[in-house]
């Protein structure tokens, strides 16, 4: 008799990401190296360090129940006493990517049976956001306890990246761009009116020196940062102007840790779902449209986008968010 059942297997991904030979015993766990994001049950390396919402202490947007309201008002019946205006939206924060489908594809993907070449087929956008809150916990709170929205990316100050749903799933995050798009919200406190500058010494401040650092309410500790005694910095130190959807808007950038990432995430969604071209929305001199699309120049354009590229009510992610770098940076590390 065979004391120990061993077999080998061969993993073979169909994007060239990896060609691995493997023995293992049964029942042994297959661990996850952090950098992974999951595209219809598949994992796929980033590089960046990522928490899916199956790790601890990552968040799940596919929980009915709020994630920080108190447990025992915390269910779906509670949460509508309190929050009438969720009942007209359901409980799941998620829906099925229709849009485009034959019949038999909508029976096909219904049970959760997303093949990833039929996602490719479907995916071409990836939306960039900012969230308005110090930190991706923050964020979370807000859409998930409190909108009934979801996302599939949140990335924090110290560019650590949540995954909250499989890509397969319709995350609602940017209306008509939902069902064929890719969310990501990134922690910044977003931009205001030039004249309303001044909101923003609330979330800034000099520090010793003078330099221009982010100010949470408290230590990053005690909000979900995972970097230990994390300093938050934004990548350029002056105040930011630039003009949005018509409206000269200050911001202060990003953290370098958050651009390593988004660079990182940008480069894997292109590979991976190849209709998401690795470019943001151009005029004819080459210039980033710094403005909603038209619909038409909307329904033809896949790629890398804005919030405001979308929605004319919308100015995320920003005047100070730096898309050649992030485009430039995602291409370098394309094969």
């Amino acid at each position: 008799m065979i004391p120990a059942l061993r077999f080998a297997a061969l993993c073979t991904c169909s994007l060239g990401f990896a060609r691995i030979s493997f023995a293992a015993d049964v029942g042994e766990p297959l661990k996850r190296s952090g950098d992974e994001i999951m595209v219809c049950g598949q994992l796929f390396h980033t590089t960046a360090p990522v928490v899916l919402w199956t790790d601890p202490g990552g968040y799940d947007a596919y929980r009915i129940e709020r994630r920080f309201a108190p447990l025992e008002k915390a269910g779906w019946a509670e949460t509508v006493k309190e929050l009438p205006d969720f009942s007209s939206s359901g409980p799941a924060r998620y829906g099925m990517r229709l849009d485009g489908l034959s019949a038999d594809q909508v029976e096909q993907v219904r049970g959760g049976g997303w093949p990833l070449p039929l996602l490719q087929e479907v995916v071409d956008q990836f939306v960039i956001h900012y969230d308005v809150c110090p930190v991706s916990q923050t964020c979370f709170k807000v859409l998930h306890d409190h909108r009934n929205l979801s996302v599939h990316f949140m990335l924090d100050v110290d560019g650590t990246i949540y995954q909250t749903l499989d890509l397969k799933e319709r995350a609602r995050h940017a209306t008509i761009s939902n069902s064929r798009s890719i969310g990501v919200e990134i922690a910044n406190m977003g931009a205001y009116p030039v004249k309303e500058k001044q909101t923003l010494e609330k979330w800034y401040a000099a520090h010793d020196g003078g330099e221009i650092r982010l100010r949470p309410a408290k230590a990053y500790d005690e909000l979900g940062v995972r970097t230990p005694s994390f300093v938050g910095r934004p990548a350029r130190q002056e105040l930011i102007t630039g003009e949005i959807q018509g409206r000269q808007l200050a911001q202060y950038d990003f953290t370098p840790q958050q651009y390593a990432s988004l660079i990182k995430l940008t480069a894997t969604l292109c590979r991976i779902l190849p209709k998401i071209k690795c470019d943001y929305p151009r005029d004819e001199s080459g210039k980033l449209i710094p403005r909603k699309l038209d619909d038409d120049a909307w329904r033809q354009y896949q790629g890398v986008l804005g919030h405001y590229h979308v929605q004319l009510n919308k100015t995320d992610p920003g005047p100070a968010f730096q898309w050649d770098k992030v485009i430039d940076g995602a291409r370098e590390l394309m094969p």
